[in-house]
């Protein structure tokens, strides 16, 4: 807990920084990240519940989209799940230019939302992805709780979507 500067009490933010390797370029890899074939096939195969690609734009090697990611109740931990009442929708922004991307990232139910930024660079024969980020959560005595829920939610799904990738660029060869 720190203090603002009218004197209450509040959480800090979490940071988070996260590295996944892939054997495919970076050229590969930011190719995979603005393309709507690829983002629809991960949201089918690791989006969770009534996952959805609710808008996609690409113009001039910039893409924008927004996805909407459900993780049902059973599958959270205690402190999440008593908060929520029931399951959890993550909506999701992504801005991608040149390899490199911003993200925003809300819960439902929860006043808090995590904000970062993408890097995607060579890493020898293949590519490295970093997500710089910070998760914060305005809730009294719950919010840093909430807060390492969300950056260790946030590693396991980056962690998945770095190996669809590399499976997903295999099968196009």
């Amino acid at each position: 807990m720190v203090t603002d500067v009218n004197g209450s009490l509040r959480d800090m933010a979490r940071r988070i920084e996260h590295h996944t390797t892939s054997p495919h370029s970076a050229e590969k890899v930011f190719g995979a990240m603005v393309d709507e074939t690829y983002l629809r096939d991960r949201l089918a195969a690791i989006g969770g519940t009534n996952a959805e690609l609710v808008s996609f734009s690409y113009a001039d090697g910039k893409a924008s989209y927004e996805l909407k990611q459900g993780v049902p109740a059973e599958h959270l931990p205690s402190v999440a799940k008593s908060l929520l009442g029931g399951d959890l929708v993550i909506k999701r922004v992504e801005i991608w230019a040149a390899g490199a991307g911003t993200v925003e990232v809300t819960l439902s139910g929860v006043p808090g939302r995590l904000d970062g930024a993408f890097t995607i660079t060579g890493n020898g024969s293949g590519s490295k992805v970093t997500l710089t980020g910070e998760a914060k959560v305005s809730i009294p005595l719950m919010g840093g709780k909430l807060e390492k829920v969300i950056a260790e939610q946030v590693v396991v799904l980056l962690d998945k979507e770095s190996e669809f990738t590399t499976q997903w660029l295999a099968n196009r060869g």
